[in-house]
């Protein structure tokens, strides 16, 4: 039986020294671990219920037993407890408080104002420059898309100012008609800010006043007789139009709301987030909550929302599918952060709680998927985007790795990781075509990368749609190789980290480049043995498909054209010499001094190459 009278009394003897003040209290373990977190409109009175009440739920009793110290901060008012409280969770991730895990900002999309050729990019983190800001998305995928359809519709530029500053030439944006090539003057700067001006009006949801201005410069443009101008302003609307469609303008009319539902199941929940803007439907996000399997719905819902919005940007409203008891309260407090009136509802009738019924089951859903999951890739995802202190969720990781033996037979080979394990459909090989580069590492992976990259942006055949993270087979060379040809294309936010095995080739020695950084793992470190699998399962599609290749250039040679010359004598050939090739350049002792090739048969291949 668990006793937890030594923590009652720890807190018996702290409480007259406590002042009748708003604050924080913190509960320490004998190892000073943060076992609880907790906030108090008057301390004194919060802490005597720990000692006055007789009986706790059980995860009450376990955390009064192991607390042997207690730390009080007081704060001139509730709304500051409440903050503080959130920052303290979050700092310290008490094993008895309700954790909000997933605290990844979220990406939001960034038009500059102040330079003559502005810039559209993904942005997070703090908004300290000087222009627009759009969001939040709800991942990067739905960021990027929308840049995508922006880039179509206006062709703003979204390289950095240093490829920008530099170019000679216009990219390959500009030849799938993505960029209006500011960089090298095949547009005025007039037009470009007129471009840009038009980009801002659509993301702040302006999109039917778009239209209709490129309707009509379309219908100039054909009296004018431009019909190349006036085709370009078509595949503009159409692109226009399918933005339009994929948003989904809401039936409740939220024009800046946050959608928050939970589903709790078997002691474990999902919080679903749909975010609302400029009256569409900007994506939504999972959260799954570390939480006592007998914590309620409500307590949990309460704990998110102080937890979620004390680093980020609130919305004008907060609709929710429970009731929380601490509404007016965290109301009052972000009210107060963000400078404006916030309203948190909870959705009873009509369109509000038709959204909210598709939060709740799209909540219960990814519950669903959660509970069977066989391995959590989930952790493991964010394990390495901690660790190497990227700035972007990780869903999808596309590792890459190359085979040949002294340039024959090259092959470049890509595998696919998602949330459910290695993705077989996603796995290709690339036989390399540029010659020079058959015996070049380097040039290898700059082709591989360069060939799947650009299919992406052509969006032809079948296209695989971008990754979120790189791994790369090899050192600081191939990372550098890596970055320059994947930044050429204008990708500059996929992040890519390269795996090198030590000195002697031993794994779990391996050294990691990120950024300019090295990194080293402890040999037992989960996300060491998660990369190596990962680059181990690349390894051997390369090999196998380098195997293949192999295969089938021996059964498919000039040899084969020679009368006589059967499988057995064709390899001994190949074997001996190494090609095709080297056997037309033998003479003729040469190849007579081949195992099994006769003075007859010899003379015959000899006469095939020479005659």
């Amino acid at each position: 039986m668990v006793s937890s009278d030594s923590g009652k009394e720890v807190i018996k003897k702290e409480i007259p020294l406590v002042p009748k003040l708003p604050g924080v209290y913190r509960m320490l373990n004998s190892n000073n671990e943060v076992l609880y977190v907790g906030k108090a409109k008057n301390l004194p009175n919060r802490l005597k219920s720990y000692v006055s009440e007789k009986s706790h739920i059980i995860r009450t009793e376990r955390m009064l037993s192991q607390t042997k110290k207690l730390e009080i901060t007081t704060t001139s008012n509730e709304s500051e407890a409440l903050l503080l409280e959130a920052n303290l969770i979050k700092k310290f991730k008490p094993r008895f408080n309700i954790l909000l895990r997933d605290d990844k900002s979220f990406p939001f999309i960034f038009i500059g104002n102040q330079d003559k050729w502005s810039q559209i990019k993904r942005h997070r983190g703090k908004k300290n420059r000087e222009g627009f800001f759009f969001g939040p998305f709800a991942s990067a995928g739905s960021a990027n898309w929308t840049i995508k359809m922006i880039q179509k519709i206006f062709q703003l530029r979204v390289c950095d100012d240093t490829v920008f500053k530099n170019r000679q030439r216009p990219c390959i944006l500009y030849q799938i008609k993505r960029c209006s090539a500011p960089c090298v003057g095949y547009v005025n700067d007039k037009d470009y800010k007129k471009s840009v001006e038009d980009a801002i009006e659509f993301v702040s949801g302006k999109s039917r006043k778009i239209q209709k201005n490129l309707s009509s410069e379309m219908e100039k443009a054909s009296e004018d007789l431009d019909f190349e101008k006036a085709a370009i302003l078509r595949d503009r609307i159409k692109s226009l139009n399918i933005i339009q469609s994929s948003q989904r303008i809401n039936e409740a009319n939220l024009v800046e709301a946050d959608v928050i539902a939970g589903y709790k199941e078997s002691g474990k929940t999902c919080i679903q987030i749909f975010f609302y803007r400029s009256k569409q439907n900007w994506g939504n996000q999972a959260f799954f909550p570390k939480h006592d399997p007998d914590d309620s719905l409500k307590d949990i819902i309460n704990s998110f929302v102080s937890q979620f919005y004390e680093n980020k940007t609130v919305p004008s409203s907060i609709i929710l599918s429970e009731d929380i008891k601490e509404k007016e309260l965290i109301e009052k407090t972000l009210t107060k952060k963000e400078g404006k009136q916030i309203n948190i509802s909870v959705a009873k009738k009509g369109s509000k709680l038709k959204v909210v019924k598709q939060a709740i089951k799209n909540a219960k859903d990814s519950l669903n998927r959660k509970l069977y999951e066989s391995q959590n890739n989930k952790e493991l995802f964010e394990e390495v985007s901690q660790k190497f202190r990227l700035e972007s969720n990780i869903n999808l990781i596309e590792v890459y790795d190359n085979s040949h033996i002294q340039g024959t037979n090259s092959v470049g080979a890509l595998i696919a990781f998602g949330d459910e394990g290695f993705i077989k459909k996603r796995y290709r090989k690339f036989n390399i075509r540029i010659k020079k580069n058959e015996q070049d590492d380097y040039g290898m992976l700059r082709e591989v990368l360069n060939r799947r990259f650009k299919r992406a942006l052509q969006e032809k055949d079948n296209y695989l749609t971008m990754p979120d993270l790189l791994l790369i087979d090899g050192g600081k060379g191939q990372y550098s190789v890596a970055r320059e040809a994947v930044n050429e294309l204008g990708l500059h936010d996929i992040p890519i980290i390269a795996i090198a095995k030590g000195k002697f080739r031993n794994s779990g020695n391996e050294t990691f480049f990120h950024n300019g950084r090295e990194y080293k793992f402890e040999k037992n470190d989960p996300t060491l043995f998660f990369l190596q699998r990962l680059r181990d399962e690349a390894h051997r599609f390369a090999i196998s498909a380098h195997r293949a290749k192999r295969k089938r250039g021996l059964s498919k040679s000039l040899l084969d054209q020679i009368e006589g010359i059967g499988s057995i004598r064709k390899r001994s050939l190949l074997n001996h010499f190494g090609s095709a090739r080297a056997v037309e350049s033998a003479s003729l002792d040469e190849i007579k001094s081949v195992d099994g090739v006769e003075d007859k048969v010899a003379k015959k291949i000899y006469n095939f190459f020479h005659e």
